[in-house]
């Protein structure tokens, strides 16, 4: 436990180590203000509806992003060896830097907190705003970058290109994510709908923002978790 938050630690000052992070919290900022912001002058109302629904997209692009580098940049500067060798063991890594990323995420998420508020105070009081989707949304937001994370850091433990592994975390990112879109669903055997529709990272996130926190989507974005964290630890065992 000692070593792996030792990592996590390393890892969260590693991002504002090189100008990756300020980038990416700006544009993040920038891109979540304009989608409420635009709402608000164009109707008169805040509204985080298009928040959640896009912002999903925006991790699709960002998250591998910022996971490109975790591995790929081990290797160039040759400090991989000494990793690998050392006392510390591939899952204790792997972990740290998983966590590291993920506080990482939940400090971009706090602060869009300005939205929510700025949605109550222009929201009439007789009219309300209802705090669960809210909830949901950022529940939803934080497990979904969660499993976009340990996806790129998978893509990131493949190649030594920090480009290549970008694309294919994005890649399978998008994938996962579309996977139960109607438009694809179209096309397929009625029995084989059902198997799409829980596969897809949509789907889950949908219902978590809905407000209504289901054991069955926790059980599924852990799952999607565990399994790219123990395809990357298979992928280290492969390279040693």
């Amino acid at each position: 436990m000692r070593n792996t938050i030792a990592i996590v630690k390393k890892e969260f000052r590693g991002y504002f180590s090189t100008p990756l992070a300020y980038v990416f919290l700006v544009a993040f900022l920038v891109i979540t203000q304009w989608l409420v912001l635009k709402g608000y002058f164009l109707r008169g109302q805040a509204d985080l509806r298009s928040f959640f629904s896009l912002i999903p997209i925006v991790f699709i692009l960002f998250i591998p992003a910022v996971t490109m580098r975790l591995w790929a940049e081990e290797r160039k500067q040759g400090t991989i060896e000494t990793l690998m060798t050392s006392p510390v063991r591939d899952g204790e890594v792997i972990v740290g830097k998983f966590v590291g990323g993920w506080i990482f995420l939940a400090l971009a998420l706090v602060l869009t907190f300005a939205l929510p508020i700025l949605a109550k105070v222009t929201v009439k009081p007789e009219i309300g705003i209802d705090r669960g989707p809210i909830i949901g949304g950022y529940i939803g937001l934080f497990l979904l970058g969660g499993a976009y994370l340990a996806i790129g850091l998978f893509a990131s433990s493949l190649l030594d290109s920090q480009i290549g592994a970008w694309i294919v975390g994005a890649s399978i990112c998008f994938l996962l994510y579309m996977i139960g879109d109607p438009f694809g669903l179209f096309s397929l055997p009625a029995s084989l709908v059902p198997l799409f529709q829980y596969l897809s990272l949509s789907r889950h996130f949908e219902n978590i923002g809905r407000g209504v926190i289901d054991f069955n989507d926790l059980l599924y974005y852990f799952s999607v978790i565990f399994f790219f964290l123990f395809m990357n630890a298979c992928v280290l065992k492969n390279r040693k």
